[in-house]
């Protein structure tokens, strides 16, 4: 077979013209050919006189090359080798809208021979149809006129191949005819193309939903048939009148990868009706009404006038801050300012004092107390000491108070790194009533700075949820970071994770690991925590399930492992906003105590919600390992949709009031 295949292949190589297959590849080739020699024949003393022209002149021969090949590839019908050039190329630099010769596009040969495949890659590259034709009319004649000059010039070289005696010039006159020969047909089948092409059919699952208050979204599929020909661009009209007579607007949709669009600047509480109509070379099609068949801009805060939960609560957190550093600043730091001369002298004596302090270093080994160790990373790499440790500080070698609290503490200061020397400053004054709390505090604050200093960066990343603790009395708090670009730090070097941990030597027992050798083996966890927790939802409406399970200092809430940051959850739909209309439905299924059939009227967004909330209830019992029958007391929290950063929204899904928080001791019946 394989010896078959080999001689299939040399006879199709035997056979194949030695010249390009088009009389235009052959002028580029020439030309690209010559600019070539042009360049190899310069001598080196000229080359680097004519130094960063020539580049250019170079640069452009490349583009050049380029666009002539994506215009073969387009002819030829070949789909990978267009995917490729409009992957290393930008369209720019491809020139993928500049018409050639004739008065054609790459996207109009795609279009004309009817290769759906290569005219989908274009158009999603930003290719346009050639401005030449304007109308059928223009486009019929020039197509006609491309196939009779093509006709003419092959009767031309015909009569000239013919005639003339066998010798070089001949040799070429046949080549050129083949290749016009071959641009014949391809015209011919262009025009024919264009010829038994109709307008495209209506678009298919055009569907209408409230996007905002002033906004609605309309989302639709390509037709079910296009008629022998692309589609290239879709319009989205919109008007108060079912008839759209008269219209109020129109988009025209030529960016083909997505296919929806947003209508804004429309007026809370009136009713607007859509139709998507779709266009190819032979004109525009029938229009598709949407389904419901209007929608009217609305959000679910005006069913009763509420505010936004977070409205200005940023601002005001930041204007509270503001008065207290200024407070801070006016009554207390003036004090300390007086005696700065005095403890200037001693700065020398104290920074040398320091470099030798056992405080000042990473630590080997733990010594039943609380310490702060920093996690940063970078791809399958960490950061380590120069002893190949992770970067350890001493916290406080006595600590005796309740770890909880101080540790949410700790998570607060996480958020504000670049204020940890104020805040040393506040608690140092403080601290006359040398409550052990304020003690600890100030110690986490002085650890910080410590590490701070030694790796020589403030930002120490995002403190991990659970600290950890050793029966040897030593209990560890992490913070993570991702280093996504080459910064430089100090006493410490990179190395890959798997060489850290198969290269320390435990000096634990596996019955009692230290809390150094427990993160040593759960780093991998924790980094796949740490990056998991910082993926974001993408847009939409979503459904939540909200279980918690209390102790006694502590609260745990149920997530999903592969997204700690939010709720367990299912999206229910694109569109994260909740119309007046649908709120106000769900407002009225939640005051009915008995069961009764909810289903909606057809046709209305309330019953597309109605549908989407069957579908993610569903697929949420089944993630949360919960048999439906079991879910038939849940409910539907319907005090309020919550926001997440405008783009995204939840519902929530309740458990039976007494089964939304397991209390410690009692045992939680279904497992997740």
């Amino acid at each position: 077979k394989m010896t078959q295949q080999m001689r299939d292949l040399q006879l199709a190589q035997a056979r194949k013209p030695p010249g390009p297959s088009s009389p235009n590849a052959a002028k580029r080739l020439y030309r690209n050919l010559s600019g070539k020699f042009r360049v190899n024949y310069t001598s080196f003393d000229e080359g680097s006189l004519a130094g960063r022209g020539e580049k250019e002149k170079l640069r452009k021969s490349y583009l050049f090359q380029s666009n002539a090949a994506l215009f073969e590839a387009v002819e030829l019908q070949d789909l990978d080798r267009v995917q490729e050039l409009l992957k290393q190329y930008s369209p720019e630099e491809l020139d993928l809208n500049t018409p050639n010769s004739e008065g054609l596009l790459p996207l109009d040969i795609a279009i004309m021979t009817n290769n759906a495949p290569i005219a989908r890659a274009l158009l999603q590259a930003g290719a346009k149809e050639s401005p030449h034709f304007v109308s059928l009319e223009s486009r019929s004649l020039h197509l006609s006129t491309l196939v009779r000059e093509a006709e003419q010039r092959v009767k031309e070289l015909m009569a000239q191949v013919v005639n003339e005696a066998p010798n070089a010039d001949c040799s070429e006159k046949e080549k050129q005819l083949k290749a016009w020969e071959w641009r014949y047909r391809l015209y011919k089948r262009m025009k024919a193309g264009f010829e038994h092409a109709r307008v495209p059919d209506a678009p298919t699952n055009v569907h209408l939903s409230v996007a905002s208050s002033s906004s609605v979204q309309v989302t639709f599929w390509e037709p079910l048939s296009v008629n022998s020909a692309v589609v290239t661009k879709y319009k989205v009209e919109w008007s108060c009148s079912p008839t759209f007579s008269p219209p109020l607007g129109e988009a025209v949709i030529d960016k083909l990868k997505n296919l929806h669009f947003t209508i804004r600047g429309l007026v809370s509480g009136t009713a607007y009706y859509v139709q998507v109509s779709a266009y190819n070379m032979k004109g525009w099609g029938p229009p598709q009404a949407s389904m419901p068949p209007f929608a009217i801009p609305s959000n679910w805060r005006e069913y009763d006038g509420r505010a936004p939960r977070r409205r200005g609560q940023a601002e005001a957190l930041d204007h509270l801050l503001g008065q207290v550093k200024t407070v801070h600043q006016h009554c207390v730091c003036h004090e300390p300012c007086k005696t700065q001369p005095q403890s200037r002298k001693h700065s020398v004596s104290k920074s040398l004092k320091h470099l030798f302090h056992p405080g000042s270093k990473f630590l080997k080994t733990l010594k039943r107390g609380l310490y702060l160790a920093a996690i940063f990373y970078k791809d399958d790499n960490i950061l380590v000491t120069h002893e190949d440790q992770i970067p350890v500080v001493e916290i406080d070698d006595t600590y005796s108070c309740l770890l909880m609290q101080d540790f949410l503490w700790f998570t607060k200061v996480s958020c504000m790194w670049d204020e940890t020397l104020w805040l040393r400053q506040c608690v140092t004054v403080s601290q006359s009533s040398c409550s052990c709390i304020l003690q600890t505090r100030f110690k986490m604050l002085l650890a910080i700075s410590q590490m701070q200093g030694l790796l020589g960066i403030q930002d120490l990343g995002q403190v991990f949820f659970e600290p950890i603790k050793d029966k040897q009395g030593n209990i560890l708090i992490i913070t993570l970071k991702e280093v996504k670009t080459n910064q430089t730090f100090e006493s410490v070097r990179w190395v890959p994770i798997c060489k850290l941990q198969t290269s320390r030597k435990s000096v634990s027992s596996p019955e009692e690991p230290t809390a150094l050798d427990m993160l040593l083996i759960s780093v991998q966890d924790k980094l796949a925590y740490h990056q998991w927790s910082s993926h974001a939802l993408s847009p939409g409406l979503y459904l939540g399930y909200l279980k918690l399970c209390s102790a006694v200092d502590q609260i745990r809430v149920l997530v999903p492992e592969r997204l700690p940051n939010i709720l367990c959850h299912v999206k229910i739909r694109s569109n994260p906003n909740i119309s007046r209309e649908e709120w106000e439905w769900l407002q009225k299924m939640a005051s009915v105590e008995e069961h009764v059939s909810a289903e909606p009227e057809a046709e209305t967004s309330q019953n597309h919600l109605f549908q989407e909330l069957q579908v993610a209830i569903k697929e949420l019992m089944t993630l949360v390992n919960i048999p439906l029958q079991e879910a038939k007391d849940f409910r539907l929290y319907s005090q309020e949709v919550l926001d997440f950063g405008g783009q995204v929204s939840f519902l929530l899904l309740l458990p039976p009031s007494d089964d939304v928080c397991t209390a410690p001791g009692q045992n939680n019946p279904y497992t997740p």
